[in-house]
């Protein structure tokens, strides 16, 4: 799957916001971008699956400086956040993160999103395509509430794949490697501030990089490309390929506004038991009694290998058009077409047969079960001894 330089390109101009990794990318080889929270992101170095095995097999490092942070603090800084998700976010620690999402009055997704808790009266939400700033901003300003909302000066680099602890072992020391999943760790390196997480979108291995002073930006990119260098480090872009197979789900394509938390089986994350209100609460009990009328199912397609879609893909039921491909996908690894549907549920079944109505032709999409592949979340003892033998 290489890009097509032929194709529709993007303008670049002061209106959209460019990253501190911007001119690092373009040195090394961007030749595609989107626009994702006003910040111009990568998305393809010209050949996805190389860069898909390049996850898989070794180590890649993305510029995701489009996580635009929103920093949350003061006295009531962990009310806001309680009553911005019906996550029960009590137990978070300073130096952990939880994956939340937000909710409107009707129980729509309003984004989902990566929280850290920097410090005690400090959080940032790192999240999805979205003007997330606004709403916050919105639901704080009349609320009383004694907070400051701003986005800080942070931009962050994911280290993804197998030998990412290799990587990032060479670069900060041990605690890398005994970093627990979904914790953070405030540290510097060269004098560069930091935040580094094991968090990531990638389903493999997994640091995240936060760049605290984005004039920085070009060092930083520089020192870990040359101490990943012997582990055969690439540049690339988020992998669409790896994050459907492993069920990382996609603001504005799997999740939309119209969902709530039970549509796309992040209901593990809605507690009605727990202190506090939340927006959305009442429609989001009433869903959790009725049950859902629409869900996120993985399918498998039919035919030839596809490239993935650019709009929503229809499914047909007995010749009415009842639901949407969201994204799918040729999977190198499976040697098949996967992606993730938004259906009826009743039709929501396994086994369940759907024609698809690609732009060239159509196709049988069936539900299947998924994640095809399980993210790697644990460092293993044998990489860990590894790495230190290294």
């Amino acid at each position: 799957m290489k890009h097509d330089s032929r194709g529709p390109r993007i303008s670049i101009g002061p209106r959209v916001r460019k990253s501190p990794f911007f001119d690092a990318t373009l040195r090394y080889g961007a030749e595609a971008f989107t626009i994702y929270n006003h910040v111009y992101m990568p998305t393809s170095y010209g050949d996805d699956v190389r860069d898909y095995w390049s996850l898989v097999n070794d180590v890649t490092l993305w510029d995701v400086s489009c996580q635009r942070q929103v920093q949350i603090s003061g006295p009531d800084a962990y009310k806001l956040i309680e009553y911005l998700t019906p996550r029960d976010i009590s137990g978070c620690e300073v130096g952990q993160c939880q994956y939340i999402v937000l909710t409107d009055e009707a129980g729509g997704i309003v984004n989902d999103a990566v929280m850290l808790r920097i410090k005690e009266n400090m959080y940032w939400i790192s999240p999805g395509d979205g003007d997330l700033l606004w709403w916050i901003k919105g639901v704080a300003v009349n609320s009383g509430m004694d907070v400051t909302i701003a986005e800080p000066d942070v931009s962050p680099l994911q280290l993804q794949g197998p030998k990412a602890p290799f990587v990032a072992y060479d670069l900060f020391g041990d605690w890398a490697l005994e970093l627990p999943y979904y914790r953070l760790q405030e540290t510097t390196l060269d004098g560069i501030p930091l935040v580094v997480s094991r968090t990531g979108w990638s389903g493999e291995l997994c640091y995240e990089i936060y760049l605290r002073d984005g004039q920085y930006g070009d060092q930083l990119w520089e020192r870990i490309m040359q101490a990943g260098k012997k582990y055969k480090i690439a540049p690339t872009s988020p992998s669409t390929i790896r994050s459907i197979e492993g069920g990382l789900l996609s603001y504005c394509s799997d999740i939309t506004l119209n969902d709530s938390p039970f549509t796309i089986g992040m209901g593990k994350f809605v507690h009605f038991d727990r202190a506090g209100d939340f927006i959305g609460q009442q429609a989001l009990r009433q869903i959790s009694e009725e049950g859902p009328q629409r869900l996120l199912v993985g399918i498998e397609i039919d035919g030839e290998p596809i490239e993935g879609n650019d709009a929503f893909w229809g499914l047909q039921k007995d010749g009415q058009q009842t639901g949407h491909v969201t994204r799918c996908v040729y999977s190198p690894r499976l040697k098949k077409n996967i992606g993730w549907a938004n259906v009826p549920a009743e039709q929501s079944a396994i086994g369940t047969t759907l024609t698809m109505l690609a732009p060239v032709d159509t196709r049988q999409a069936t539900v299947c079960e998924a994640p095809w592949i399980e993210s790697q979340i644990r460092i293993p003892d044998e990489i860990r001894e590894q790495v230190r033998n290294t």
